[in-house]
């Protein structure tokens, strides 16, 4: 038995094939031309960003926009003007070849954010040696290994598997990943849970240990990996695997069932999404509509903004294919984590508390947000389409938008072009100020949903993806529990539908204090749906009152989690 991390929980039983990029011999070499060397780096530049956008796309219709971002990761490197401007002046200035100026720059970059304390920026590493072996995979005419061929019931054995790798993978045919190196929160093991994939990371000196052929038995949850077992331990982990499909299995009987309590309480189980092909898996699963769909991601991986009549396109494609169904779609959020370059947007010095989402929006009415709301009421005319405006902070925003909308219709209706004369206008509540003012809010806006990710961020004044603090981000630590209570109560008063669209609304410790609390409208990844719904179809919201008052009495958040970690394992 060979021990590592658990990356991704799962049974993997299949035959061992080992994963080996062609090693690339990368030597200083001089050039007699270097601006057409430049060139030649910038077609290579061209092909790798082609290939990644490809990549990203495939991975957002397969498994989720949300496990593209990864990707699109990448692409945000492959267009630093910082990174290629360093590497055709190291060609230029050098008169070198473009493989070495790459291996040059790159690996110095991947170097000072592998030193940084940040887990984020470390991550940022392996992207940046990632997306190196693959401009220089084209500028050397060697193929990466095809991962997406390999035979039915494969455990890929790796030394680490790339990001880019990894979304290749087809997962009817692989059984199982093991690798020496990588760790729980890498992009590789995100990629794996998404894909559903059970694997184990951190495995030392594994690849001196096994050979192609071999059987092999992976346990993802526990990180344990056995070669050649004998044939008891074989026969046992073929009954725990047996036994965990089922348990997927079982959660098909919740298709087509209402989301309803044991005492009668109804709320919707939605999905969020972040482009058209999303809506395959919501349909799949079962969502009863669409909690959050995502615009910016159409506005990503490409040079220009996207038409009116492209996003028109793309918002009345999924009103469609719901019939009814309600479609939560945000507006325009950019900067902070998601800038566009072709939008001009300088940096800000602390880019999450700056210039974006709203208030981007507002300062760009012509060009951007005019568009966006045309587009989204066209497109309104063909399904149950409500719009919802992001990181809101005060009522004078709602109003400037919503005064906007009302002028775009006089226009629609000027022209004669249909719309939902009724749409919902609705915010998101993500902020410390709209939590606080969120009675006031209530009486204005059609709807509320709450984003728990900046929500705890903003509330707790921590950056989720610093490590030194991470201990301080929870949705759990009273003082955004109490903010959730509040903006939950507010919306019931008044009588407006409230939602959820962060992570929280699938924890299945959060979700008895989420239905206690008055929630009507959980969105989450699709494929989370039925297991939220079969969680939620055994709760009775009455008995669940006392829950949530022990849980809101207690003073930190460890408290609150231990109790309702107690709570849960409990009822299994």
């Amino acid at each position: 038995m060979y021990k590592g991390t658990s990356a991704s929980a799962g049974i993997g039983i299949g035959t061992a094939v080992i994963v080996e990029e062609a090693e690339l011999v990368i030597k200083r070499e001089t050039v007699a031309d270097a601006a057409a060397e430049v060139e030649r780096f910038k077609g290579a530049l061209d092909q790798t960003m082609k290939d990644t956008e490809a990549l990203a796309a495939d991975l957002a219709t397969r498994v989720g926009e949300k496990e593209a971002e990864i990707l699109q990761g990448h692409l945000m490197l492959l267009m630093d003007p910082m990174l290629t401007g360093e590497i055709e002046n190291t060609i230029s200035g050098e008169g070198i070849c473009s493989e070495y100026a790459i291996e040059q720059v790159c690996s110095m970059y991947a170097s000072v954010f592998a030193a940084m304390e940040d887990e984020l920026m470390q991550q940022r590493a392996t992207d940046m040696n990632d997306i190196k072996t693959r401009m220089q995979q084209v500028l050397m005419g060697v193929k990466s290994v095809d991962i997406a061929s390999l035979p039915a019931g494969s455990i890929l054995v790796a030394k680490d598997l790339t990001p880019s790798m990894t979304a290749g993978i087809n997962p009817a045919n692989v059984a199982g990943i093991v690798t020496e190196l990588g760790g729980k929160t890498s992009h590789s093991a995100i990629l794996a849970r998404a894909l559903e994939i059970p694997a184990v990371v951190a495995v030392n000196d594994f690849l001196n240990q096994v050979k192609n052929g071999d059987q092999v038995v992976l346990d993802g949850a526990e990180g344990v990996v056995y070669v050649n077992p004998d044939a008891a331990v074989a026969a046992d982990y073929a009954a725990k695997r047996e036994k965990f499909l089922n348990e997927k299995k079982e959660l098909e009987q919740y298709i087509g069932k209402p989301t309803i309590t044991k005492d009668g309480v109804t709320v919707e189980l939605v999905a969020n999404i972040g482009k058209p092909e999303d809506v395959e898996k919501v349909l799949q699963y079962d969502g009863e509509g669409v909690g959050l769909f995502r615009t910016e991601f159409l506005f990503m991986d490409r040079n220009a903004m996207p038409t009116e009549d492209e996003q028109y396109e793309a918002y009345k494609t999924v009103a469609e294919a719901l019939k009814g169904k309600p479609v939560i779609i945000r507006t325009l959020d950019i900067g902070g984590d998601k800038e566009i370059p072709y939008m001009g947007l300088q940096k800000d010095e602390n880019p999450f508390l700056g210039y974006r989402a709203i208030r981007f929006c507002l300062d760009r009415k012509d060009d951007v947000y005019r568009p966006q709301l045309r587009a989204l009421l066209r497109a309104s005319a063909y399904g149950n389409i409500k719009i919802m405006i992001p990181l809101v902070t005060c009522i004078d925003e709602y109003r400037e938008a919503k005064a906007l909308i009302e002028e775009i219709k006089a226009e629609l209706d000027e022209k004669g072009i249909a719309y939902n004369k009724d749409i919902q206008v609705g915010i998101m509540v993500e902020t410390a100020a709209a939590s606080l003012i969120a009675d006031i809010f209530a009486k204005e806006a059609d709807f509320f949903s709450i984003g728990t990710n900046d929500l705890t961020q903003y509330t707790m004044s921590v950056d989720r993806g610093n490590d030194k603090i991470s201990y301080l981000y929870s949705t759990f630590n009273p003082a955004v529990l109490r903010s959730i209570k509040r903006i939950i109560a507010c919306g019931r008063e008044e009588g407006i539908m409230v939602g959820m669209c962060g992570e929280a609304a699938s924890d299945p410790m959060m979700i008895p204090l989420l239905l206690a609390f008055g929630l009507n409208e959980f969105s989450m990844s699709a494929s989370a749906i039925l297991y939220s719904r079969k969680l939620i179809t055994n709760y009775s919201v009455e008995e669940l009152q006392a829950v949530a008052d022990k849980a809101m009495s207690f003073a930190t958040t460890k408290e609150v989690e231990n109790y309702m970690r107690e709570f849960v394992a409990a009822l299994k």
